[in-house]
């Protein structure tokens, strides 16, 4: 079985391919079956208590940030309850 380490390295791999075919105008098909494989891998992850919610959303935003940039807003408690 592998390591945390592994797995989450592993994801961090698929999210950065997804990120950037969708940056470089991939195929509806191609990113709909890629999205599908990480949904998959995250929630196996989740499933077997190898990551939380949490690590996995930080890991997911660290990912989006290091290919697309840093967001445009920091969501708050504020903010997310006034949205």
């Amino acid at each position: 079985m592998s390591s945390k380490a592994q797995m989450l390295e592993e994801l961090r791999n698929m999210l950065h391919d997804v990120f950037a075919a969708r940056a470089t105008g991939t195929s509806y098909p191609r990113m709909a079956r890629a999205h599908g494989y990480v949904d998959g891998y995250m929630r196996a992850i989740l499933e077997c208590g190898v990551a939380t919610k949490g690590e996995l959303l930080s890991l997911v935003a660290e990912e989006r940030a290091a290919v697309s940039g840093p967001a445009t807003i920091e969501l708050t408690s504020a903010t997310e309850a006034a949205a």
